[in-house]
């Protein structure tokens, strides 16, 4: 918006005659205004009368002279043309500062609209390319899921259990090795125990299970009912064997009851 410049120096100095007649015509305003007051100050009541009555009467007397100002009409300050141009351009350039300052605070909210407007156009473009990329990756989704037959998907699965099921077995016979080489089996110790029965401290009867059995009751225990992972300890759990499980973190003692005993959380 390109700035309006208004000369305030030309035609700023009134001449000598439109000077004096300015002059008159104050001293004449100011003669009415005292002729006025004195006529106010005659015409103020006792001070002993009504208060309320006063007020009310003070109000009907605005009220008329409020009438009056309304129906008159207005009258120039002067006759004289170079008094009215002089009056006229002081208004102007008064208007035109409020303008220029009205003009200036909506450059600036337009400019702050304009900035929120580019903001919000760039998360609108950026919102409009996320939905579309979304809407592409479900389409494919779509098509590929289309595509795919049914008997697929059943090979794929029954694929994948198959390996599960191969390599539990695999972990299951590794498990089974370790144990037969690192833990002695029960059964061939029962010769033994009967001839070194006073040096042994638990008893080594036929009807123990063996290690592996017991980890095997364990994780059955584990995997049919999670609710409930304790197994309760009875005499075919071999004490030392018991022992070993829970020394190496590899079960748990119920916390309430002794004779139970779970498989630990391995994750």
């Amino acid at each position: 918006m390109a700035e309006v410049s208004w000369d305030r120096q030309a035609g700023g100095q009134l001449s000598q005659a439109a000077q004096a007649e300015l002059m008159n015509l104050c001293e004449e305003q100011f003669i009415h205004m005292e002729k006025l007051q004195n006529e106010m100050i005659l015409s103020e009541p006792d001070f002993n009368e009504n208060p309320q009555e006063q007020s009310v009467n003070r109000f009907l007397a605005t009220e008329a002279e409020l009438k009056q100002w309304l129906s008159a009409e207005p009258q120039f300050l002067s006759a004289s043309a170079e008094i009215l141009l002089q009056a006229g351009r002081a208004e102007m350039l008064k208007l035109c500062n409020e303008l220029e300052m009205v003009a200036s605070c909506y450059e600036a909210r337009i400019n702050k609209l304009r900035e929120t407007k580019e903001i919000e156009q760039k998360l609108l473009e950026e919102k409009k390319r996320v939905f579309a990329a979304a809407r592409d990756h479900v389409e494919r989704l779509k098509a590929e899921r289309e595509k795919a037959p049914v008997l697929s998907v059943l090979q794929l699965t029954k694929e994948k259990l198959r390996k599960m099921k191969s390599y539990q077995e695999k972990l299951t016979s590794c498990l089974g090795d370790v144990l037969e080489k690192h833990v002695p089996s029960l059964q061939k110790e029962v010769g033994v125990n009967a001839k070194k029965k006073k040096n042994v401290e638990y008893e080594i009867t036929e009807d123990l299970i063996s290690l592996n059995e017991m980890l095997e009751v364990l994780m059955n225990k584990v995997l049919n009912t999670p609710h409930d992972p304790y197994v309760t300890i009875d005499r075919t759990f071999w004490p030392p064997y018991v022992e070993l499980l829970l020394r190496h973190r590899i079960a748990a003692r119920h916390q309430e009851n002794a004779f139970k005993i779970r498989l630990e959380n391995f994750f």
